[in-house]
């Protein structure tokens, strides 16, 4: 869509500002896949430290995909409010896995209780 939005006359992808968000927002989104695919190895493997990286991954993962979703609605301006390009779902959606299986300041305290212990 930023290669189809204009702004003085130019698709706002052509802007440097425009063009750095999207490669941070990329590479959050790359960056929370590993750590994802860090967690779920460690779940199947049964490894002691499993529930805390699913933790901080559940948290990570929730927050950057929050962030990556917001600033796509952002790119989109007003039209990201519409449901016809359905970034105002994936917005709604997010919030809400922030808050279910555990909101993420429980997952803080389960990444800290287990840093912690003995």
């Amino acid at each position: 869509y930023a290669k189809e939005r204009e702004q003085f006359g130019k698709a706002i992808a052509t802007f440097q500002n425009t063009a750095f968000k999207l490669a941070d927002m990329e590479t959050e989104l790359q960056a929370a896949r590993v750590m994802l695919y860090e967690a779920a190895g460690r779940l199947d493997g049964k490894t002691p430290d499993a529930t805390r990286w699913c933790a901080m991954a559940k948290r990570f993962v929730t927050d950057t995909a929050f962030k990556v979703a917001n600033d796509a609605l952002q790119i989109h301006g007003g039209y990201g409010y519409l449901a016809d390009y359905g970034v105002e779902r994936i917005v709604r959606d997010l919030r809400v896995h922030q808050i279910l299986e555990g909101t993420n300041e429980i997952m803080r305290v389960i990444i800290s209780r287990d840093m912690l212990k003995d």
